[in-house]
Formats: structure tokens, C-alpha cells, sequence
């Protein structure tokens, strides 16, 4: 499984960004997919998640401002972002759980996202 993420860069915070996540051959419904996040001197930490029947789950720090989904025509994976705060920069990764068992499996490379005051 090859997850690909797009979508990264660099806004003042109040901004917006949508990230990306492509994942050919997955089938949705049978994974978890997740977001994570590793901001500077900080530890991954998870962000934002999505099961097979489109239960989702939010960090606190996000709750309101996130929105995890998936784009079923596209076959990708999605995060919304809105009101981003320089808190939010971080290495944002991908992931998927083909067993949902809060292992992930699989992750992709990565996409920087900077927001600055």
C-alpha cells in the first residue's frame, strides 16, 4: 500500500489549507485511515481519524477547526484545516490500519505545513 500525501504549505495563521492523501488500491471501507502530525521538537502525534463506516475522531487541539473525510469519487483520503494557528506547523503524515487495530500499517512521506503569526 503506497500513500501519497499532497496539499502542504505555508499560510499565516486564520488561513487555510486542504490536505491530500492518495492510496491506490485501498478500498476505504476496509481500512482506518488517519492523519498524524510531528511538529518541531515535538512527537508524531495523531490528528485526526476515520473508520470504514465514516466514524471520525479529532484530537482536542483541532476539534472545531479539522475535518477528516474521504473522496470517494477521487479514491483520497482528505483534511481540511481551517483557523490554522503557528501551532498547527508540523510534518503531516498519512496513515492507514488495514485491521483497525490503532496500529497503522501504512504511512506516506509526509507534507510540511507552516503557518505563521
Amino acid at each position: 500500500v503506497q500513500l501519497v500525501e499532497s496539499g502542504g504549505g505555508s499560510v499565516q495563521a486564520g488561513g487555510s489549507l486542504r490536505l491530500s492523501c492518495a492510496a491506490p488500491g485501498v478500498t476505504y471501507s476496509m481500512y482506518c485511515m488517519a492523519w498524524f502530525r510531528e511538529g518541531p521538537g515535538k512527537e508524531r502525534e495523531g490528528v485526526a481519524s476515520i473508520d470504514g463506516d465514516g466514524t471520525t475522531t479529532y484530537a482536542d487541539s483541532v476539534k472545531g477547526r479539522f475535518t477528516i473525510s474521504i473522496d470517494n469519487n477521487k479514491n483520497i483520503l482528505l483534511l481540511q484545516m481551517n483557523d490554522l494557528r503557528p501551532g498547527d506547523t508540523a510534518v503531516y503524515y498519512c496513515a492507514a490500519d488495514r485491521f483497525c487495530t490503532g496500529g497503522y500499517n501504512y504511512w506516506g512521506q509526509g507534507t510540511q505545513v507552516t503557518v505563521s503569526s
